[in-house]
């Protein structure tokens, strides 16, 4: 999906810069969404306290740090761990093996019987999974076992057509924000195009979609679009409460000038965007030969986005060989499946899945975004 909108941005226009327009700020302001959203992020990105110094440095500062400590204290320590071996055992040895006696008869099984009642309550108490049309392995209820998302993370891809660098694709995970006081996730993609295609058409557009925490269903995106042939500027709005999404848009275009769009629909619980779709199938195990799907609601439609996982295999990149997940998508709309074409992507077979490759045949040729640097966050 992403690459073939990518696709068609490339193919079109001469232009050789970003469409001007006197009006731009206006594109951004929407009163309706305002009024109905509040997203309130970090006020500093800076890293958090405990977050450890670079190795090169660590080393060295550690060294220097503990030495003059280690100097200044060895004399206090041992005469006050002679001090305390000392009193320790002036005391009667009998109370001591009195106490080593009888814990573990005592104290042993009354842990044991605690621990074993409490994993069986656990286990009764797990919720159910919903909807039922996703796979529940790997999962507490809506939340997975092991999250796969790190802040600061970010997968660098390189989009090339006909071995030509096209563009850059970029998929971040940034701090959490507060989206109508509900703690979320804040995923981010960013596209631009390399120096030689923007000499045709330039892009440097991105999209934040807001995910909550606790149950995983997008909220919020935001998509912010600048080309040669188009400044846009959309919004979309999730009601998970009235089961309704509302989808907001303003743009100028070279052709057309200024347009505007509002759709409103209902949806299904626990659907998902299409930018976050992208970051959700990586909550899955991808069991070899398996088929994963759900739900995705996308211009006034509610399709279901499935995924099977084809094979594993070792992909060469330009970060070395990876262990990898070979996944062929498609749609279902109104009860109809679609391939979506001769498409693939590749996960890394670890428990983050990144996105390492996606193929895309066109009409002529195959667009490829291939992962070029991973930061894995923290």
């Amino acid at each position: 999906m992403l690459l073939g909108v990518f696709v068609s941005l490339l193919l079109v226009s001469c232009s050789t810069s970003f469409l001007k327009y006197e009006k731009a700020d206006q594109l951004k302001k929407n009163e309706e969404f305002e009024g109905a959203v509040t997203i309130v992020k970090p006020q500093s990105e800076s890293p958090p306290e405990t977050a450890p110094a670079e190795p090169a440095q660590a080393g060295k500062d550690t060294k220097a740090a503990s030495q003059p400590a280690t100097k200044s204290t060895a004399k206090t320590t041992a005469k006050s761990s002679t001090q305390t071996t000392d009193k320790t055992a002036a005391k009667a040895p009998v109370k001591a093996s009195e106490k080593t006696a009888v814990a573990p008869a005592v104290k042993a099984p009354s842990k044991a019987s605690k621990s074993a009642a409490k994993t069986e309550a656990a286990t009764a108490q797990a919720p159910v999974r919903q909807p039922d049309i996703e796979d529940s392995e790997g999962f507490n209820g809506r939340r997975p076992v092991n999250d796969p998302f790190r802040v600061g993370e970010e997968v660098v891809h390189d989009v090339h057509y006909f071995k030509v660098s096209a563009g850059e694709l970029r998929m971040k995970v940034e701090p959490f924000a507060m989206v109508n006081n509900r703690k979320s996730y804040t995923f981010a993609v960013e596209i631009r195009t390399s120096p030689l295609f923007s000499s045709f058409y330039s892009v440097e557009d991105r999209v934040e979609t807001f995910v909550d925490y606790e149950d995983l269903v997008p909220r919020v995106f935001q998509l912010h679009v600048k080309e040669s042939g188009q400044l846009r500027e959309a919004k979309m709005l999730f009601d998970v409460e009235k089961n309704t999404a509302t989808f907001w848009e303003k743009k100028v275009t070279k052709d057309h000038g200024e347009e505007e769009k509002k759709q409103n629909w209902e949806i299904l619980p626990y659907t998902q965007n299409v930018y976050s779709a992208i970051y959700y199938m990586r909550n899955f195990k991808w069991e070899t030969g398996k088929e994963y799907s759900f739900r995705v609601g996308n211009d006034n439609e509610n399709l279901v986005f499935s995924g099977k996982a084809l094979r594993r295999e070792v992909l060469n990149t330009k970060l070395g060989p990876i262990k990898a997940i070979v996944v062929q998508p498609k749609i279902t709309l109104k009860g109809k499946l679609n391939p979506i074409g001769d498409n693939f992507i590749w996960l890394s077979d670890d428990d983050r899945k990144y996105i390492l490759r996606i193929e895309s045949k066109i009409k002529i040729g195959t667009l490829v975004s291939e992962v070029v640097e991973i930061k894995p966050g923290k």
